[in-house]
């Protein structure tokens, strides 16, 4: 998702809180920057602030709307009269939520959002013995629950939609992490190995060197 929040200090308090809890979070600080961001990444979800530099959110809000695969927008903005909500939804916003804000409600929101999208994803993703729920975040193998981190559950879940292709670890890097991540990191292959663990056997998940990783056909 895409955060656009002038005042740095909350868009990375922001970013952080949403990171902690599995999503891959990009940041704009003003409206042009946001507006470069929409035109080279698909985002599920955009945070918007309202009063923006560069372009206004306003514009922006209405820039999206006219995307054939647009994202959906959550306005958050100190524009909180019922007036502004009215006016930020009749400007194709999805949900608007006033400043301050209780960030439990905005994950709440954010996931919310990302469920009603036109392409929403399927509910439960299965695979080779696995079962996996975005929406109750619960994993089983062969009827087991799993109990796994935010970043390997996310990892799990990108690799079971990629299945049966491969993700590399920059593909792992960018839907997982987010632009900032250090693409030499071995982070990603200290979470595959975790996750491996917590599979148990026979192993599911394959790598390929020089290619990446998947979900293994036969379990």
């Amino acid at each position: 998702m895409l955060v656009v929040e002038d005042a740095r200090a909350l868009a990375e308090v922001v970013a952080e809180g949403l990171r902690d809890q599995g999503i891959a979070v990009d940041v704009a600080l003003d409206g042009l920057a946001a507006a470069a961001k929409l035109g080279v990444n698909t985002y599920e979800v955009v945070v918007l602030d309202r009063d923006l530099p560069g372009i206004h959110g306003d514009t922006l809000c209405q820039m999206i709307t006219e995307r054939d695969d647009r994202p959906m927008v959550l306005m958050l903005t100190a524009a909180g009269a019922p007036g502004d909500r009215v006016s930020g939804f009749t400007l194709g916003a999805d949900d608007y939520l006033a400043k301050p804000f209780h960030f439990p409600e905005l994950v709440l929101r954010v996931r919310a959002l990302a469920r009603r999208r036109p392409v929403a994803r399927a509910r439960t993703l299965r695979a080779a013995g696995l079962e996996l729920d975005p929406v109750r975040r619960t994993v089983t193998r062969d009827g087991r629950a799993l109990d796994l981190s935010v970043k390997e559950f996310a990892v799990l879940e990108a690799l079971l939609r990629a299945s049966p292709g491969f993700l590399s670890t920059e593909d792992l890097l960018e839907q997982v992490w987010d632009e900032h991540a250090d693409p030499f990191t071995n982070t990603v292959t200290v979470t595959v190995g975790r996750l491996r663990r917590k599979l148990g056997d026979p192993p599911i998940v394959t790598t390929t060197p020089g290619v990446g990783y998947r979900i293994a056909t036969v379990a």
